[in-house]
């Protein structure tokens, strides 16, 4: 018990500190703890309310780890260069973004590309400012990667080297009647890659899926997830009255075997952050330590000039200090929980089975997690979480069956229907920290309805039961996401 008394006096000062200084313009609410799970992540939940909501530091921080969250933070959001480090490294030669923050602005997700060019009346998906805000991933008809091209193409190159193409989109726009006659529309995005820098690939030997990358909320919390938990999930996640049966994505990573929790199909065992170096930014480090582009023609053929292999672009510290940041992130609170319209939804979402793969409480490993080179972070360590997510696969239909979520891309066990449940903790402040309320995967929903009506295979009995709600009801549901 004293162990949260001096947690929420922590908290009280905080915010003491916060209500007097209005000079970062803060919109912080009322420090009255809400019975329920307002303490979303235990001794990481933060209760900013504002567009920085996603990027604080957790209460736990201090010291030498408070500092290096600092540093990890500068990393995380300094605009790299092609000289980065005065060798000819840095930035490239192809790459996907400039910075981590470019993507993952304020810690969430950057507002794709591609809409603001659908808005304007464009059809180009790379956008005019060096980053896409997306991954771009293509593999032929037969799952194979392309030569010259690998698993990602890279649509922004530095000065002299071509990027691997450039992404174009088609939205397809269908519309749909609730039974009480209120509309809503799908948006269906048809990718194209256009200006191939070697050989053009064929369109009918072309699988292309857009990904936009997720919020960094909650990242230390996954790390320090209990594996058998989860794996106790997997066994138990199985509802046949609601088509439901979830299961563990497996995939090998630093020469084992391990339990996938990261990324959209839990592709990945960690946070990835030295491929985020690698692959999305193109700078060489210690597990990744050739340019990403190297095998490609025109490397071969001399376009690279001036660069540099004697030195790495990042080194393996500055990499752990960029994981400690994304790991030491705070985890926003609920807001209006006590709202009488939140709480009604809420039951509502209990009652259309979404809390069978949203879950709503898991825990964390008694001895925390562990970051890239070693250093133990107990203080994740055995807290009652609440993330809204079991972390495993589940098939989300196709569109062979009407309305579904295929990319047609297997990642370890995950096919290409099957996506790990999206922690839903912080959902409801993306509007407020980036600008926006586009949603799924590839940020084809523009609202939580659409993002609810594009639910298949597993998730059509919920969906179905969202849409035979009354109006005020579905309402009432979507007020008790914004509280997440």
């Amino acid at each position: 018990m004293n162990k949260y008394v001096n947690f929420l006096l922590l908290l009280t000062g905080i915010f003491g500190l916060v209500a007097c200084d209005d000079s970062d313009q803060l919109d912080v609410e009322d420090i009255n703890i809400p019975r329920g799970y307002a303490l979303s992540a235990g001794t990481s939940t933060g209760f900013y309310n504002s567009s920085v909501a996603y990027d604080q530091a957790a209460a736990w921080l201090s010291g030498t780890y408070a500092s290096r969250f600092n540093v990890g933070d500068r990393l995380y959001d300094n605009v790299k260069t092609s000289n980065e480090n005065g060798h000819g490294g840095g930035l490239g030669p192809v790459y996907a973004g400039y910075s981590c923050g470019s993507c993952h602005r304020n810690a969430g997700r950057t507002e794709p590309t591609y809409w603001t060019s659908f808005k304007q009346g464009g059809d180009d998906g790379s956008g005019p400012y060096g980053f896409t805000a997306s991954l771009i991933y293509i593999t032929r008809k037969n799952g194979t990667f392309f030569p010259n091209y690998g698993r990602v193409i890279h649509d922004q190159a530095i000065y002299g080297v071509h990027p691997e193409g450039k992404l174009k989109v088609k939205i397809d726009s269908m519309t749909y009647s609730f039974p009480d006659g209120e509309k809503y529309t799908l948006c269906v995005p048809r990718w194209s890659i256009t200006e191939w820098y070697a050989d053009s690939i064929s369109p009918d030997d072309l699988f292309c899926t857009v990904r936009v990358p997720l919020r960094h909320v909650g990242m230390g919390q996954m790390m320090a997830l209990d594996p058998d938990e989860i794996e106790a999930l997997a066994r138990k996640r199985n509802y046949p009255e609601w088509g439901i049966s979830g299961r563990c994505n497996y995939i090998n990573e630093r020469g084992k075997l391990q339990l996938g929790l990261s990324g959209n199909k839990a592709q990945h065992a960690d946070l990835t952050v030295e491929l985020g170096f690698s692959s999305d930014m193109g700078m060489t480090n210690s597990r990744y330590p050739e340019e990403i582009c190297e095998g490609q023609l025109q490397m071969e053929e001399g376009s690279m000039m001036g660069l540099c292999y004697e030195y790495l672009d990042v080194s393996s510290e500055d990499m752990e200090n960029v994981d400690l940041y994304m790991q030491g992130l705070a985890v926003p609170a609920r807001r209006n929980v006590n709202n009488d319209d939140v709480k009604a939804g809420e039951q509502l979402f209990y009652q259309a089975g979404c809390h069978l793969c949203h879950v709503t409480t898991l825990h964390t490993k008694p001895r925390g997690s562990t970051l890239l080179m070693g250093t133990n972070l107990p203080w994740l360590g055995g807290q009652t979480i609440h993330p809204y997510s079991d972390y495993l696969l589940h098939d989300m239909g196709s569109e062979i069956m009407g309305v579904g979520l295929n990319d047609n891309f297997v990642s370890g066990l995950a096919r290409g229907n099957e996506w790990r449940t999206t922690p839903l903790w912080g959902i409801g402040l993306q509007k407020k920290v980036n600008g926006h309320t586009y949603f799924l995967h590839d940020g084809r929903a523009r609202n939580f309805v659409e993002a609810i009506m594009w639910h298949g295979g597993e998730g059509e009995a919920s969906k179905n039961k969202f849409k035979n709600m009354s109006k005020k009801e579905r309402d009432q549901l979507v007020q008790f996401l914004w509280s997440l």
